[in-house]
């Protein structure tokens, strides 16, 4: 393991730097195969409402007009006035929605393998028992395109019966009426092959009609997200891993450019992705000493879901690693409320790769329930999907967590949380059973 370089500013001296007046910030979507204008226009409107109800200035301009065809960034420029003090954020949204899209299946069959393959490596691991001692919510999460997708099958299979039987029944009782004669019947062979025939594009209609209104139900979606993860049993697939690094690229260039924050803020999957770059980056010694602040804010992270498989040796290991390291300053957001997130379980210790020096994260709490209004939360409990994109949105009754200060506001987020003890209700306690952090 290489060191961490011990000139490097830490948590401490970062608190008493100057306020920030440049910021570039690096957002990671989860596995999400929209058009990342989705997140501008995300951050465009709830940033509006957050400033409005907190009594600050943001101002957004477009500023790429679309993403590079291989990757790369999609992003838009933040001008804030907040606390007296006017900042200049840069916000650029790393690109993988082209790998999500073609990791996808697209046809009934291939899902339904992945469902096959997906659900043998998490039972035959015994991953998906160690997940439900964390948080029942994701592993809900996890189990409900597995058994959505089943009873969609299951009705087919019902429609097909149902147009098989009817089918049998009427060719039989035409022939009666034809042929009394029993031992007569040149139809019935016909009449049960043609109801097959019609029972198999009956149950083929119903598997097309729900998946078509999949944008609602969200369960081919979901399926394919968790089959990706675990095509490779934890391992990150070739074309993910140039990714990272085209990305790790790009956040060594903002290093290098005159910021006074570097903020790489990873959500849901792309935690996982931010802490695997970051870990590089920091190894490479490509994080200069004298460079600005370098950040990462985890949210919603469903780190476990990788890291609990055998494969997972990387992410392990840059989980260990980063957890050490004084070259930066790890937040970790999340709230019980969020059920498609391993709430407030430290992603290191529940891995179980915490070493004796460990730093990072910092496990905080959205508090849902306290954040937001009771009317509010009424309006979104039960939208699940939502609710694991609300660390991108405005809070009503804000706290100290506030998207948009962290990464439009004055404040370094090691200046933010300087002092700041952690969730008294995280989670920490190592359940993993593949703790090993090479082949």
């Amino acid at each position: 393991m290489v060191p961490c370089p011990a000139t490097r500013p830490t948590t401490a001296a970062l608190s008493d730097a100057s306020p920030v007046a440049v910021r570039r910030v690096f957002y990671i979507p989860g596995y999400d195969p929209i058009h990342p204008r989705r997140y501008r226009e995300l951050y465009r409107k709830e940033g509006a409402a957050q400033a409005e109800i907190s009594g600050y200035d943001l101002d957004l301009t477009a500023r790429i007009g679309s993403p590079k065809s291989t990757g790369g960034g999609y992003g838009w420029s933040v001008a804030s006035r907040m606390d007296g003090a006017v900042v200049a954020s840069e916000v650029d949204v790393l690109v993988w929605s082209d790998i999500v899209r073609n990791s996808m299946s697209h046809t009934i069959a291939a899902t339904y393998m992945q469902l096959i393959r997906t659900a043998w490596i998490y039972i035959s691991t015994g991953a998906l028992f160690r997940l439900m001692r964390l948080r029942k919510g994701p592993v809900i999460a996890a189990l409900y395109p597995v058994g959505f997708l089943l009873l969609q099958a299951a009705l087919a299979c019902a429609a097909f019966a149902a147009v098989l039987s009817l089918g049998i029944f009427a060719t039989d009782h035409a022939e009666r009426a034809i042929w009394p004669d029993p031992a007569y019947t040149p139809l019935i062979s016909y009449g049960a092959a043609l109801s097959a025939m019609l029972g198999l594009i009956t149950g083929y209609a119903v598997l097309r009609w729900f998946k078509a209104r999949d944008g609602k139900f969200y369960a081919y979606y979901l399926m394919h997200d968790y089959a990706y993860s675990a095509r490779h049993g934890g391992a990150n697939p070739p074309a993910l891993e140039a990714r990272l690094a085209e990305f790790a690229d790009e956040i060594a260039g903002a290093l290098a450019g005159g910021a006074d924050e570097v903020l790489v803020v990873g959500h849901s999957s792309g935690a996982h992705l931010a802490v695997s770059i970051l870990a590089d980056l920091i190894r490479d010694g490509r994080v200069p000493l004298s460079g600005p602040a370098l950040s990462l804010l985890s949210l919603g992270h469903v780190v476990p879901m990788v890291s609990f498989l055998p494969g997972a040796y990387r992410l392990r290991a840059d989980l260990e690693f980063l957890s050490q390291s004084r070259a930066l300053t790890w937040v970790d957001v999340s709230a019980p409320g969020d059920g498609c997130a391993f709430a407030l379980c430290d992603p290191v210790a529940v891995s179980g790769v915490a070493p004796p020096r460990k730093r990072w994260p910092l496990v905080l709490s959205a508090a849902f329930t306290q954040t937001l209004s009771p009317a509010r939360w009424r309006e979104l409990r039960w939208k699940f999907f939502r609710l694991h994109f609300q660390y991108l949105c405005a809070f009503d009754r804000p706290g100290d967590y506030d998207y948009f200060r962290i990464t439009a506001g004055p404040m370094t987020l090691g200046q933010r949380y300087a002092g700041r003890a952690p969730s008294a209700s995280r989670i920490e306690r190592a359940v993993n059973k593949y703790t090993g952090t090479a082949p």
